[in-house]
């Protein structure tokens, strides 16, 4: 069946379906990992987006449980170049096009994502729509003219849990499961209380820090600080998260509390700019984003380079960073903030993601830092 992809430009590249048949809208972005596609496609940081893959095959080594990000996928819809028609592993547990219909996600493939790549790339990301069928372009560009943009959008609320809930795993399965077996760098002495805020929380950020020794509960991101701190936590991790930080007021403020309390703190993506914004300074739409699993980043204080994945569309300005804030980590690509550090108080952020999956285990040891800071108080 025919599938055209229109954006908001008025460009459109026609293929053949690829997942379920329908229409869907979102923010047109790209992702540059070879790899990793069914994370990708569960990553709730992707709720309202349109995701494209730039390495040409997708869905060669199948789909399998394990590798979910979260329940379903969390993608608006999916861009491929070649879409495996068949699976080629021993984890596979089923083909990509079956998981698509499954879960009900438009996706297209046959198009040239490397010229669709270069215009996001020239133009920015832009607004678009899939659809598959018989459908006028002309109509389909106008629609998705009428997609809200993602500045101002609080996307949080449709992909953060409805109430508490404690993780529980055993270490063994946390260990087996997180990154594909890697060791942690250092275990908690005793098992450590972690309140998780859920903006959009990856599972495998659960599994890291389970794997680290910690006791996580999960709380929904418009939890009040007080009810979070009255389950007298050691230490408070901020999650990843789609859309516009500066929207999400209601966990800017719970975040301030959480500040003026000194109670260690660990924000990575949207975690990291919403505590960027409660310490004081703003964020901003980046002209298209970092999305991949190769990203490199420096170590402000050591040198050393860590290669990074990364999936995000806004970054913190660092000249609205105030004298309590110092920056840790930048970018090598393009010298944006990749981490922040409270001068004086246990508080720390990065906004790439160290559990990585899909991607390197570079940066893991932040996992370690949060034990230490834990410790220590």
């Amino acid at each position: 069946m025919i599938a055209v992809l229109a954006l908001e430009d008025g460009t459109c590249y026609r293929g053949v379906a690829a997942g379920a048949h329908g229409e869907t809208s979102g923010e047109v972005v790209f992702n540059t990992a070879m790899t990793g596609y069914q994370e990708v496609l569960t990553d709730p940081s992707y709720a309202g987006q349109i995701v494209a893959m730039t390495a040409p095959q997708i869905g060669n080594y199948g789909v399998a449980g394990t590798d979910q990000e979260s329940g379903a996928p969390k993608v608006a819809g999916f861009v491929m170049r070649d879409p495996s028609p068949i699976s080629s592993n021993w984890r596979a547990q089923g083909t990509l096009r079956d998981y698509l219909v499954e879960h009900n996600i438009v996706a297209i493939g046959d198009i040239d994502t490397r010229a669709l790549t270069r215009k996001l790339r020239s133009s920015g990301v832009m607004r678009g729509i899939i659809a598959t069928g018989s459908v006028d372009p002309e109509a389909l560009v106008e629609r998705a003219r009428a997609v809200p943009p993602m500045e101002g959008s609080d996307l949080v609320r449709t992909v953060t849990c409805a109430e508490p809930y404690d993780f529980t795993t055993t270490l063994a399965d946390a260990v087996a499961e997180a990154s594909f077996g890697v060791a942690p760098i250092k275990r908690a002495s005793r098992p450590l209380k972690v309140a998780a805020y859920d903006y959009g929380i990856k599972l495998n950020i659960l599994r890291r820090l389970s794997a680290h020794g910690c006791q996580v509960r999960v709380f929904p991101a418009d939890t009040p600080a007080t009810e979070v701190l009255a389950w007298e936590p050691d230490g408070v991790f901020l999650s990843n998260g789609p859309g516009d930080p500066a929207a999400v007021t209601y966990a800017v403020g719970h975040i301030r509390t959480l500040v003026d309390t000194g109670v260690p703190v660990f924000g990575i993506c949207l975690g990291h700019q919403l505590l960027g914004l409660a310490l004081g300074a703003r964020t901003y739409k980046l002209k298209f984003g970092h999305r991949g699993a190769n990203h490199p980043v420096k170590q402000l204080d050591t040198g050393a380079i860590e290669i990074t994945s990364q999936n995000h569309g806004f970054a913190v300005d660092p000249d609205s960073l105030p004298e309590t804030v110092r920056v840790t980590h930048l970018n090598l690509y393009d010298g944006t903030i990749e981490g922040l550090r409270h001068v004086s108080k246990p508080i720390y952020s990065v906004q790439y993601h160290p559990e990585a999956s899909p991607g390197p285990h570079d940066a893991d040891y932040l996992f370690a830092q949060f034990i230490q800071e834990m410790e220590a108080q």
